[in-house]
């Protein structure tokens, strides 16, 4: 579990694509402390499992299911990426509940500056619409933020200068692809007003060989 406070910028400093998936080597410094084998980092966003570390860095594989979901799979050495350790019990929760379990992948529509902040505006793809609402939560990138306005399938994000100076999101490009996940709490409160809204559609894991 995350917030969605970026805690760091890494550089993917080497990438190995392999026949189930990738490994990548993520050049970082966190200053939270020494790593340990098998923790947990959201890195854009995604929850991924240390493997190995030293003082430079760490490494991870993604699944073929990982990269499906998400931007991994475009990345390429010296790429940044948004780096956060998992939540411990007792921190402060500044951002809101990120699993680092992405949903989908949106668009960036454009970034435009705004006194010393900014706003984004990100094109939601259709599946998620019904979870995204003004004033709720969405994590982009990793970066927990809040809508400040939602209509015909943009959310436009306000970005206070504390988080254009600790993420990349005002230098993002229009067009440029974003990791995206949603309240989970909004999927919950789904689950439980219509149940099969969160039923397993086995044709469609079929197609996409998970069945």
């Amino acid at each position: 579990m995350f917030t969605g406070l970026i805690e760091t910028i890494g550089v993917i400093a080497q990438q190995k694509r392999l026949a189930d998936g990738m490994t990548f080597s993520i050049r970082c410094k966190f200053d939270s402390g020494p790593y340990q084998s098998g923790e947990s980092i959201a890195a854009n966003g995604i929850c991924v499992t240390v493997e190995s570390f030293n003082e430079a860095g760490f490494t991870f594989a993604a699944t073929a299911e990982t990269l499906r979901r998400g931007t991994l799979q475009f990345q390429q050495a010296g790429d940044k990426v948004h780096l956060e350790r998992a939540l411990r019990l007792g921190d402060r929760l500044g951002g809101h509940l990120v699993q680092g379990h992405v949903d989908d992948v949106g668009r960036v529509v454009r970034f435009l500056p705004k006194n010393s902040g900014g706003e984004l505006t990100v094109e939601i793809p259709e599946d998620l619409r019904r979870y995204v609402v003004e004033k709720g939560s969405l994590a982009v990138h990793g970066v927990s933020l809040t809508v400040a306005r939602y209509q015909s399938g943009q959310a436009t994000l306000a970005l206070i200068p504390a988080t254009l100076e600790s993420t990349l999101l005002g230098e993002m490009p229009s067009g440029a692809k974003v990791n995206l996940e949603v309240d989970i709490i909004a999927k919950y409160v789904e689950s439980l007003v219509n149940p099969q809204a969160g039923r397993i559609d086995h044709d469609k894991l079929a197609g996409w060989g998970f069945a």
